[in-house]
Parts: C-alpha cells; sequence; structure tokens
C-alpha cells in the first residue's frame, strides 16, 4: 500500500505537467498506430505462409535461424518506433521543466536530430530483448525466472539511458555506462524501483474491464445497441487510459534524469520524492 500511495504522489506529479501539454499525447497516440502496423506488417505474411515457429531436433537449425532473425528484426522496429517518440516526450518534457514551452514540433525535430542514436539504442535493446527471449524459450521454468531476472536488472540499469542519449547525444553504449553511472552515485548498490505505474493503471483499468463485460452481455442479448455503445466507451476508455499511461511515465523518466544528473528538482517534484523513487535492496 505504501508502494501504491508513493506511485500516486508520483503521477501526480507527472500529470501536472501533462496537464500544461496535453498535445504530448499525441506522441503515444502516433507511436501505437505505428507499432500495430509494425505488426500487421509481420504478422501478416506469417500468418499467410503457414506460420513461423521454432524446431526442434534433427534438421532444426534452419527454421530456428529464420524464426529468432524475425523475432529480432521485429523487436528492432518496434523498439525504434517506441524509443522514437519517447524521446519527443523526453524532448518536450524537460524543455517544460526547465521553464520552456514545448510544441510537438520541437518533441519531432529533437528526436529526428537523434535518429543515430536511436537507431543504436533500438539495437542494443532488440539484441538483448532476443538474448532472453532465447533463455526463455530453451528452458521452461528455468529459462523463465532467469530471463525475467535478467531482464529486471536490464530495466533498472538502462532507466535513464533514453534520456541520457536525447539530451547529451551519446551512443547505446555511452549512454548505458552513463545511466548506470548515475543510478549508482545517486542511489547506491544493488538498485530496485519503489514505484508501479503499472499497478496503479491496472487497478484504474477497472472501469474499462466492466464496460467491456457489460457492454458484450448487452450486445449477445436484446440491447445490441446499447450494448455496442457501451463496448465502445469501454474500448475508448482503455485507448486514453494507455495514452496518459505512456505519457506520465516517460515524464517521470525525464524528471528522474534531471535529477540524477544535476540535482535538479522539477517544478512538482520535489527532493523527497525523488530520491525515494529508486532505493537499495
Amino acid at each position: 500500500m505504501g508502494k501504491l500511495a508513493y506511485t500516486w504522489k508520483l503521477m501526480g506529479a507527472s500529470w501536472d505537467v501533462l496537464k500544461k501539454d496535453k498535445e504530448l499525447l499525441v506522441f503515444p497516440l502516433i507511436s501505437g498506430i505505428c507499432c500495430l502496423l509494425v505488426l500487421a506488417s509481420f504478422a501478416i505474411p506469417i500468418v499467410l505462409s503457414g506460420g513461423l515457429q521454432t524446431a526442434e531436433g534433427e534438421g532444426a537449425a534452419a527454421p530456428q535461424v529464420m524464426y529468432y532473425g524475425l523475432l529480432f528484426l521485429f523487436y528492432l522496429a518496434n523498439y525504434f518506433v517506441i524509443i522514437f517518440f519517447n524521446s519527443a516526450i523526453i524532448s518536450c518534457a524537460i524543455i517544460r521543466m526547465q521553464g520552456g514551452d514545448p510544441t510537438v514540433g520541437d518533441g519531432l525535430r529533437m528526436a529526428s536530430a537523434r535518429l543515430p542514436q536511436i537507431l543504436g539504442w533500438a539495437l542494443l535493446s532488440a539484441t538483448v530483448g532476443l538474448v532472453l527471449r532465447i533463455i526463455e524459450d530453451k528452458s521452461e521454468w528455468v529459462g523463465k525466472l532467469v530471463a525475467g531476472l535478467l531482464g529486471m536488472a536490464w530495466t533498472i540499469v538502462s532507466y535513464l539511458a533514453v534520456p541520457v542519449l536525447v539530451v547529451e547525444k551519446k551512443g547505446p553504449i555511452e549512454a548505458l555506462k552513463e545511466s548506470a553511472g548515475m543510478l549508482k552515485r545517486t542511489w547506491g548498490q544493488q538498485l530496485v524501483g519503489n514505484f508501479g505505474f503499472g499497478l496503479i493503471f491496472f487497478l484504474l483499468a477497472i472501469p474499462g474491464i466492466i464496460l467491456i463485460v457489460i457492454g458484450g452481455t448487452m450486445a449477445a442479448g436484446a440491447s445490441a445497441v446499447l450494448g455496442g455503445a457501451v463496448l465502445v466507451l469501454g474500448i475508448i476508455y482503455f485507448i486514453i487510459l494507455g495514452l496518459v499511461q505512456s505519457a506520465l511515465q516517460t515524464i517521470f523518466q525525464a524528471a528522474l534524469y534531471l535529477y540524477a544528473r544535476s540535482e535538479e528538482v522539477p517544478p512538482g517534484f520535489d527532493e523527497a520524492m525523488l530520491s525515494g523513487a529508486i532505493r537499495q535492496k
């Protein structure tokens, strides 16, 4: 409960930034649409060709190479899209936190100016993602456990990497080292996150789930029109909630970077809030 209350405060501070620049929601919206297009561009050919799965046993090397090769390309395209638009949000959030008045154009320009760094980070992220997937595929529960632990460590160590490459224009390896260094200097070693945006938004998603269930039940019965309207309302609720979640998490990431880089406390946040966001195990 303490973690939920703490996360709620962090979300409130990030929400204050978003309220001043509601146009930032455009970035996760476009990012989501582009990710769906990326998914379709990979999924449709695979389905039409009869599917692609990992193969085992004699003669399985070629299908496995093709499977993991396509998976890597999917990760790369997906990460590139997500990182590009997250970079735009981070750019605008930092401008706002430093007293400026950002526009959508500002975010797109700054993200576009970092295309080599973004591509490099997407390549590194896709490689890590593929390695974790291979570990998970090679063993059932042991592989999933190891991949989960490594994934958590990667998430923490790389948490400030995108703000570093956006603001300081550093390459992926330098950004990763700088992210790990800032976290270590600011919060020490053996780090864990002390916030959980996902859990808060899961709770906030419950009304949307209720709307969809009620709408689906009504649509299957006599009130098809009203049920369809309730169903659409639930879907719209989920879309808006997803956009807000993405924007708030990225704004908080920018605030944490400013604090870790220069001990600058952005407007709306306080030092105790940021210093407690990450703690030692």
